[in-house]
């Protein structure tokens, strides 16, 4: 495609050297200003998607900067990338695949062809049979190696495996079975495997392991511990059988673990982990909230999904977010993005899209294997308010960095106990206001402060935000807000032009540490051929490891 052999020199196009002058001509404004030359701007700059609203409006930006965004995402063939995703094709260079994590929430109704062939009905057939599965543990039909039902599920995967179902399930741990209790195992540390089998008792606990080559290290080591834990205790092989299932694509490996592989199921490698929530890897959250709150999860995506591929780019909500993360990236030089959702249940969601966002497009070669010449993926990190409010919005208020910040809220509560979500709102409306519009000397001095005070408690404003506000958090609205950040790293990584669903710069430390590995088990000194540093250190562990490294659990 000509747009997108384009994209490869971006940063020299007529399009980014008019965002350059633009930039030089309105970077510098008060969104101050900006409100006072513009009544309409609160109404213009928002948008409002399937009950999902966006104001864009405490940006350093005008509906000028909007038009020329528009005109790069043009430029970088956006339009023409999304149709080839949605069409299945290879848009995953690097691993030659295709990207169709959409045919996960695809209505059965819908046809996805790869390769010529349909896609969606495979996927359905995985999900029925994910249904049947989670409906028999919710039911207290399955059963045990001893006959008693399953209280407990433990999720041992890592990465995507891991942060996908364990966000959803706490942000939608409203919606799930209480009687049973989840736990999401990720950590080699073998710490995070101990604490959740603490009081877990073996014959009514079942491990989910999710590997989709079953060949991941830190997954495969807690789950061979897992297993351990287990047969020590039940004393007898074909209890794996009744307590462990597999979300995997290798069942030869899954059937050496002694997975009955009536309980594997499939992954297929068009779908990468950060994008497989809406997969199998969600087996735990199905079983957690049932098959049919999962299905309305899983309309929620598709809304977006259909929103994303038609709606105008200068209307379209997931496209405005990624264009206005450029401005900031690459004009501005802005270096992070705060996620900061105004709900507790949503407490796991930063760590999420620091995943999805960080992992997908930090880059910094493109399609063609060239450095880029301008920054790409922003550093994401977050945690909810209130808190952050008592911990680093000092730093986003009066600090000498630029962070763009995303307010996520709602407007119900899932629990309505005093006065706790006008407080909650309040709070989430009002820190917006606080970074865009500050209180200027004049306003301090007005209040009666000490002049040795005065300049300590100005705030310059002028820091920008997206606030983003739904009616409650449910499986519906989780679905969407997921659907619109992978929608958004997508539209970023398309016009910087690299390859947003690879993921090679996770190798090299497990490769190396592959090699660690046999160093420090040796029963003698080895002969080490590192960097001085990493010998020393090696040395130094084997000086300080006990004999027994192997897990045991405490019966105390």
């Amino acid at each position: 495609m000509d747009a997108v052999a384009a994209a490869t020199t971006i940063s020299e196009s007529a399009e980014w050297g008019a965002l350059d002058a633009h930039f030089a001509e309105v970077g510098a404004q008060h969104l101050r200003e900006l409100f006072a030359a513009d009544p309409t701007r609160a109404s213009e700059l928002s948008i409002e998607v399937d009950g999902v609203y966006l104001d864009y409006s405490k940006n350093r930006l005008t509906p000028e900067t909007i038009r020329l965004l528009v005109a790069l995402a043009e430029r970088a063939g956006l339009r023409q990338h999304v149709a080839a995703m949605f069409a299945g094709e290879t848009i995953n260079v690097t691993e030659q695949r295709a990207v169709l994590h959409v045919a996960l929430r695809a209505p059965e109704s819908e046809s996805i062809l790869l390769d010529g062939i349909d896609v969606v009905p495979e996927v359905h057939r995985v999900r029925r049979k994910m249904a049947a599965f989670a409906d028999r543990i919710r039911s207290d039909e399955w059963k045990g190696h001893t006959g008693k039902p399953i209280r407990n599920i433990v999720n041992i995967g890592i990465g995507g495996s891991d942060l996908g179902p364990h966000m959803a399930y706490t942000a939608l741990q409203d919606y799930s079975d209480r009687w049973r209790t989840f736990h999401y195992v990720s950590n080699v540390d073998a710490t995070q495997l101990w604490e959740s089998l603490r009081d877990c008792e073996p014959d009514e606990t079942l491990f989910i392991v999710c590997s989709k080559t079953f060949t991941t290290l830190e997954t495969l080591a807690n789950a061979r511990s897992a297993r351990d834990w287990l047969l020590e205790r039940l004393d007898d092989e074909a209890a794996v059988k009744k307590h462990f299932v597999a979300v995997s694509s290798n069942a030869e490996e899954v059937h050496k673990f002694g997975i009955d592989p009536a309980n594997v199921f499939e992954m297929w490698d068009w779908v990468g982990g950060r994008y497989s929530l809406d997969s199998a890897i969600g087996l735990s959250l199905m079983i957690a909230i049932g098959p049919e709150r999962f299905g309305e999860m899983l309309a929620g995506f598709h809304a977006i999904d259909v929103h994303f591929r038609t709606a105008p780019l200068e209307r379209n909500l997931p496209a405005l977010l990624g264009l206005i993360g450029i401005w900031y990236i690459d004009f501005f030089g802005a270096e992070t993005q705060a996620i900061l959702p105004y709900s507790q249940y949503l407490e796991r969601f930063p760590a999420y899209l620091q995943q999805l966002d960080m992992e997908s497009d930090g880059k910094s070669v493109d399609l063609d294997g060239k450095p880029v010449s301008y920054a790409t993926g922003p550093i994401v990190w977050g945690q909810p308010g209130t808190n952050g409010q008592h911990a680093f919005y000092q730093l986003i208020h009066q600090g000498t960095r630029l962070v763009p910040c995303d307010f996520i809220g709602f407007a119900q509560p899932n629990h309505a106990i005093g006065e706790h979500q006008n407080l909650l709102l309040a709070n989430f409306l009002a820190q917006p206001e606080a970074l865009a519009f500050g209180k200027t000397r004049e306003q301090v001095v007005s209040e009666g402060v000490a002049e040795e005070q005065v300049t300590a408690r100005v705030f310059e404003g002028n820091h920008p935000s997206n606030t983003i506000l739904a009616t409650k958090l449910t499986p519906y609205t989780l679905g969407q807000l997921v659907a619109i950040y992978e929608h958004k790293v997508f539209t970023q990584g398309t016009i910087w032009n690299i390859d947003s669903f690879d993921q090679w710069g996770v190798e090299l430390g497990k490769m190396l540490a592959q090699g660690i590995i046999p160093e420090l088990e040796a029963d003698s000194e080895p002969e080490l051929h590192h960097d001085p540093s990493t010998n020393a250190l090696i040395r130094r562990c084997r000086g300080l490891m006990p004999d027994d490294t192997s897990f045991q659990r405490s019966e105390s």
